[in-house]
């Protein structure tokens, strides 16, 4: 029996550009170019890689807050591909999605109270008096008073307030939860707590995660598998250990050498690439790294590798034309 949840198979999400005086199409943003990944029941796939990457725009696409431009999307056996919003209403409940910024996506013109008992409404689920008993158990689910629902966000740290996001993303029991860069708004001392919870929330309520960061180090705590993503595409994926331990894309190797090591006695050399993120409107030609590669070759101006299984493990996949061969750091 299949433990998958979610499936994407080569995704696409390109953004038409428009100008001129007719305002007509003159060109696109290729955000996420041919993605194909799977998450299982239970687990937590990390999504990292720079700003601009495409991870963002990637997980909201997975759940269908976008609609995609090309390719398939398969959750709990279902396609949702080309789903209308009214047909989308229902799954609402089983994917949910967890910002970034935990002021931004809270009403500030509403009580904490309001704001978690809106999904309640929204599905009509129970009566009001059920509606603010399960407003109360959601509040102290995330380490916080029953009496703060009568408080409006303004009034409460950054950390309670992604306390509160978190608790309005659980509200319904979903399945997937999409957790975009939760914890980069945060002190260093509040990231810890935070990722804590969702780990055990995920024990308690079996939820899935699509957590998306910038820090690798961050996506290593709490992931199971990492998939690197750069330019809209995914270059390399495998479990948490061994994408730390054995490397084998030059990117995925440049990002963890930027991890500080907590040793003193310890140094790591740290690769620096040349040059900037291409840009998503024109991207290069073969592989998408070649432009910052310190050691790409002909053949990767020319020809896009594919993400290939490795022979040494079945759970390791690369798309370099010379995975295995090259060992920098």
């Amino acid at each position: 029996m299949s433990t998958e949840l979610l499936k994407v198979k080569d995704l696409k999400q390109h953004f038409p550009l428009h100008g001129g005086i007719l305002f007509r199409e003159i060109g696109r943003v290729f955000a996420v170019d041919g993605v194909s990944v799977s998450v299982e029941k239970g687990e937590t796939l990390g999504l990292v890689g720079e700003s601009g990457c495409g991870k963002t725009t990637l997980g909201r696409s997975m759940i269908r807050l976008y609609r995609p431009t090309a390719g398939e999307i398969i959750f709990d056996g279902l396609d949702i591909t080309r789903l209308r919003q009214k047909e989308l209403r229902g799954l609402r409940r089983e994917m949910q999605m967890i910002f970034q910024d935990p002021f931004e996506s809270l009403n500030s013109r509403h009580t904490v109270g309001e704001i978690l008992e809106e999904p309640f409404l929204i599905h009509k689920i129970g009566t009001r008096q059920e509606r603010q008993r399960s407003v109360a158990e959601l509040l102290e689910r995330v380490g916080l008073s029953a009496g703060a629902s009568q408080r409006y966000p303004h009034e409460f740290s950054g950390g309670q307030r992604q306390r509160i996001g978190i608790a309005r993303a659980i509200a319904l029991k979903p399945k997937l939860i999409v957790c975009d860069e939760p914890v980069s708004a945060l002190d260093v001392s509040i990231q810890s707590q935070i990722l804590n919870l969702l780990i055990e929330l995920q024990v308690e309520m079996g939820l899935t995660y699509i957590f998306i960061a910038h820090d690798l180090a961050v996506v290593k705590h709490i992931s199971d598998r990492i998939a690197v993503m750069y330019l809209g595409k995914i270059v390399e994926t495998t479990s948490s250990e061994r994408v730390n331990s054995h490397p084998l894309h030059p990117y995925t190797q440049a990002l963890i050498s930027a991890i500080p090591v907590p040793d003193p006695t310890i140094s790591r050399e740290k690769i620096i690439l040349s040059g900037d993120v291409p840009s998503p409107v024109n991207p290069p030609s073969g592989c998408n790294f070649h432009t910052r590669c310190p050691v790409a070759r002909e053949i990767c101006r020319t020809t896009e590798p594919l993400l290939e299984r490795q022979p040494t493990t079945e759970d390791h996949q690369v798309a370099c034309h010379f995975a295995g061969e090259i060992q920098l750091l």
